[in-house]
C-alpha cells in the first residue's frame, strides 16, 4: 500500500515566525492523502496542513501557533475545496472480478450437470 498526499493549497503568510520573527517566510500548506494499492486507487477525506518557515527551515507546530497565526490559518481552512472523496478499481480488480464469476458459471454448470 502506498500513501501519498496531493497538494490542496499552498499560502505565503505575512505574520512573523515564532522561531526567528522573520514576516516573509511562512509558508501554509494543504494536503489530502490518497491511498494506492495494487486493486484500487482512492482519494480519501483526510486533508492535513503544515506550517513551514522557509527563512530559519522550521516547522511551525499549532503549540507555537500565535492569535494571528491561527485566525489566517482557519480563513485559509474554510476556503480549501477537497477532492471528491472516491475509488477507482484498477485492471488487477477487474480480472479478479471476472475470473470469480468465470469460477462460479463453471461451478454451478458443473452442478447442473454434473454427468459431463
Amino acid at each position: 500500500m502506498k500513501e501519498s498526499f496531493v497538494i490542496l493549497k499552498q499560502v505565503s503568510l505575512k505574520n512573523n515566525c515564532p522561531e526567528c520573527y522573520n514576516n516573509n517566510g511562512l509558508q501554509l500548506s494543504f494536503h489530502q492523502k490518497i491511498v494506492e494499492t495494487k486493486f484500487y486507487k482512492s482519494i480519501t477525506s483526510n486533508v492535513n496542513h503544515s506550517l513551514k518557515c522557509l527563512v530559519c527551515n522550521t516547522t511551525i507546530y499549532p503549540v507555537q501557533w500565535t492569535d494571528d497565526i491561527e485566525r489566517v490559518f482557519e480563513y485559509q481552512q474554510k476556503t480549501i475545496e477537497p477532492k471528491k472523496t472516491s475509488k477507482y478499481l484498477k485492471k488487477a480488480s477487474w480480472v479478479a472480478i471476472l475470473l470469480f464469476i468465470l469460477l462460479m458459471v463453471i461451478i454451478t454448470f458443473l452442478a447442473i450437470y454434473p454427468s459431463l
